[in-house]
């Protein structure tokens, strides 16, 4: 089963992605996730597309997709570390 998420908000702050998802705010090192989108144009991160059911963002202009279930994952991790 796919699971459904809400995504309110994206945004970066030099190689940090901020994600509201689900009701949680989550910070993400860009190195963890995607070299594409840590080498990536201010313009080319904000062109995104986040599927219906949330469960997954792409971004065209440099052809990148993340789940966002492993962006979460991404998150708890790195706060364990």
């Amino acid at each position: 089963m796919i699971a459904t998420h809400i995504i309110k908000e994206i945004k970066f702050n030099q190689n940090t992605m901020i994600l509201s998802i689900d009701g949680k705010l989550i910070e993400i090192n860009l190195e963890k996730v995607s070299e594409k989108l840590n080498s990536a144009t201010d313009l080319q991160r904000q062109f995104f597309k986040i599927s219906p059911s949330g469960y997954g963002i792409h971004w065209p202009l440099i052809d990148e997709d993340l789940s966002v279930d492993s962006l979460l994952k991404t998150s708890i991790e790195n706060k364990n570390s």
